[in-house]
């Protein structure tokens, strides 16, 4: 065989090396995480006077944070007598709304053991990444009555599972047009279950806020975007970002025009309140861009300019985190 054949199979093999190390796929056979799930929703339900004070005192103790929220917040209950608990939760499951809505969220979500998995691999995901990172002690399924998709704590993420039923179901059509708009109904989709759920921890434990300029923050969002990839690479691409098919097409395409415009505007360096919440944050679409782009289009950006870092770069997730922004801004390019 001469030199040359050598060397192009050599080639050859790096590139397929290169093109199957992918930083994401991992293996997490071996990793193991003792995080429980609890069903409140059904607790509420199905306990017996007896058993839901029990419970009641259990979930005081085991899950306190995450079970004032749902009290408190959600269901207005508040710290009250176990006679007056009792009261009120019985009047909650009796209540013919509340009865329609329970018996949606039965019907549709039968068996939640797929998605517990699917929720441990995730978390499975994150531990390979990062070995002392915080992992939920508990996950718990609640009815929110719609205040809140996934909510965490120091130690739980809630999840309104209510929040998952989908545009179609009767009870989501019977929302009141405000503050529940279409585009909100819209995504109340079971598809972003898992992601929202493990999403909302990375936010909450991984990845530090910030209150710097519009730069910052949308290199801060794609370092989110990116650690959820990195807990479901299996995933489509569109549920990371947790876009509609067309939605992430729409995006892909006009990447490198929203990086013209910022750039363009000088809006990169700004700390303006409102713009921030015009690129970040969940709306119809995103302001400023043409009513037909999705919404977050700075954090589908900053998850570009992340994804595009971690290819040159080769570094790990922990690595990742503690990188300044301006670092991954400079080296961000797209070719027309």
């Amino acid at each position: 065989m001469t030199l040359k054949n050598i060397l192009h199979i050599g080639l050859l093999s790096a590139l397929v090396v290169s093109c199957a190390s992918d930083p994401l796929d991992v293996k997490i056979d071996n990793i193991t995480i003792k995080t429980k799930f609890i069903n409140l929703d059904s607790a509420f339900f199905k306990s017996s006077p007896s058993k839901l004070i029990s419970n009641h005192h259990l979930f005081q103790n085991t899950i306190k944070d995450i079970y004032s929220y749902e009290l408190g917040y959600c269901l207005k209950i508040g710290e009250i007598s176990d006679t007056a608990f009792t009261r009120s939760i019985y009047q909650f499951t009796h209540d013919k709304g509340i009865i329609k809505l329970e018996n949606g969220i039965q019907e549709k979500f039968k068996d939640l053991d797929t998605r517990k998995q699917i929720i441990l691999g995730g978390l499975k995901h994150l531990k390979y990444h990062f070995p002392a990172g915080k992992i939920p002690e508990n996950i718990v399924f609640m009815n929110t009555l719609f205040q809140s998709n996934a909510f965490c704590t120091e130690r739980e993420i809630g999840i309104g599972i209510e929040r998952y039923l989908g545009k179609e179901d009767d009870i989501v059509k019977e929302l009141p047009a405000e503050p529940f708009y279409d585009w909100i109904k819209e995504g109340m989709d079971e598809k972003y279950m898992e992601r929202d759920a493990i999403c909302s921890w990375i936010i909450t434990h991984y990845v530090p806020e910030t209150d710097g300029t519009l730069a910052e923050n949308i290199i801060k969002w794609g370092k989110i975007i990116y650690l959820t990839e990195a807990a479901f690479p299996s995933f489509d691409k569109n549920i990371i970002i947790r876009y509609s098919k067309e939605d992430y097409d729409w995006a892909i395409k006009n990447e490198l025009s929203f990086w013209k415009y910022l750039v363009n505007e000088k809006m990169l360096f700004k700390n303006n309140d409102l713009e921030k919440a015009n690129l970040l944050k969940d709306a119809p679409f995103t302001i400023g861009l043409p009513e037909k782009s999705p919404d977050r289009f700075g954090q589908f950006l900053g998850w570009q300019m992340v994804r595009h870092y971690m290819k040159k770069t080769k570094i790990t997730l922990e690595e990742l985190i503690k990188i300044p922004y301006n670092n991954i801004l400079q080296e961000y390019e797209i070719e027309d």
